[in-house]
């Protein structure tokens, strides 16, 4: 059975936040959570899916090895066999839902959690995209590549506050200190508080008594950075590699985003791919075919000797194994399969013509009558013996 996408399953993108992962995770699970679905056997099985997406995601190394691999990065490392595993592995996420675990899984919801987040978690900088060109070969059998970036860093002068030396913050007064604005609304139906973001501060509960110089209030100015990326063997077009933290730094000391390096496939003079395969098309001369010669032919890594033997026909496939690539899992290598093409000339010299008349002669530059054409004759020399 394929399994669903992890992201899918909790309904977050491949660029989402712990944060987020984690959020929308308890939203599912509660609303799929067993002592709320008695014997309800699909709301069960959803609950386990959602926590074998929340175990992968929520763990920044297997998150990775996913979003690199797919579900065979992470094989073996997802799943659990019942319930009382899920909240005995997450019993710190569920609480006390329907009296399993500790605390209020509905805290955080309904008020009793704290609100907000921190000023880093508030203001986390944006995520990068960039592409990068591969060959085959450096595909084949991986490579680490260094790229140089444009993104936020940290103002070095004020260390990320935003704030002139010495001048520091001072509390908002609009939502004094807390970087929310509430308003109480009542109705017959009760008092109901609605919570926003303080538009002045815009949440983080201060504001800056002198700005920087240097990053104008900001507390980070744009660069060039230089950045390492090991690419593994095997990846192809689409593929692409999270690097954690190293997108653009957010505002005053906010947490930095992720920078996601696209995979791009140059195409090759030489070889098709084909999954771990690589093809390449041989031409032969006639007498090559007819007799059999020993060929150099160019691989991913240099070039090989390559036997065609006699009689080899025009489209036969040549198995090179293990010049091909190496697998993403880490395990095996593809084959390089070569097609042969025999060359027919398209003009020749009366000597040449004169040779192959005299070969034509010969049955074995006779082609060989099909299997349909001798049952064809044999079946009229059927019908002609019966009904004469």
């Amino acid at each position: 059975m394929t399994k669903r996408d992890y992201y899918e399953i909790l309904s977050v993108s491949k660029t989402a936040t712990s944060e987020e992962i984690k959020t929308s995770y308890r939203k599912l699970a509660m609303k799929h959570h067993p002592d709320k679905n008695p014997d309800d056997k699909v709301s069960e099985e959803k609950f386990k899916e959602l926590a074998e997406a929340y175990e992968i995601l929520s763990d920044p190394n297997k998150r990775q090895r996913y979003d690199q691999f797919g579900h065979q990065g992470v094989n073996g490392q997802g799943g659990f066999q019942d319930i009382n595993d899920i909240f005995s592995h997450f019993g710190d996420i569920f609480g006390n839902f329907g009296g399993k675990g500790g605390g209020s899984i509905f805290d955080d919801f309904f008020g009793g959690g704290q609100r907000g987040g921190s000023r880093s978690q508030q203001n986390t900088g944006s995520d990068l995209k960039v592409t990068i060109k591969l060959t085959l070969e450096e595909i084949a059998e991986g490579i680490e590549k260094t790229i140089k970036v444009k993104k936020y860093k940290t103002c070095t002068k004020c260390e990320g506050s935003g704030a002139k030396a010495q001048s520091g913050h001072a509390k908002c007064t609009n939502c004094n200190g807390s970087g929310e604005i509430r308003q109480v609304t009542r109705s017959m139906f009760g008092q109901f508080v609605n919570v926003t973001m303080c538009n002045v501060c815009h949440g983080e509960g201060r504001i800056i008594k002198e700005k920087c110089s240097e990053c104008h209030g900001e507390g980070r100015i744009k660069s060039e950075s230089t950045i390492k990326i090991n690419v593994p063997a095997g990846v192809e077009e689409g593929n692409y590699i999270p690097l954690r933290g190293q997108g653009n730094v957010g505002l005053r000391g906010g947490s930095a985003g992720n920078l996601l390096v696209f995979i791009e496939e140059e195409k090759h003079k030489d070889f098709i791919r084909e999954g771990d395969d690589i093809y390449f098309d041989l031409e032969v001369s006639i007498t090559d075919a007819i007799m059999g010669a020993d060929v150099i032919v160019p691989t991913l890594n240099g070039k090989a000797k390559l036997t065609v033997e006699p009689g080899t026909q025009s489209g036969k496939l040549l198995r090179m194994k293990h010049k091909g690539i190496k697998s993403l899992n880490g395990y095996g290598r593809g084959d390089q399969i070569v097609r042969v093409n025999v060359h027919i000339p398209s003009k020749i010299n009366s000597k040449e013509k004169e040779i192959l008349k005299e070969l034509s002669k010969s049955e074995n530059f006779k082609p060989r009558a099909s299997k349909a054409v001798k049952a064809e004759k044999e079946e009229k020399g059927f019908f002609k013996t019966v009904f004469s």
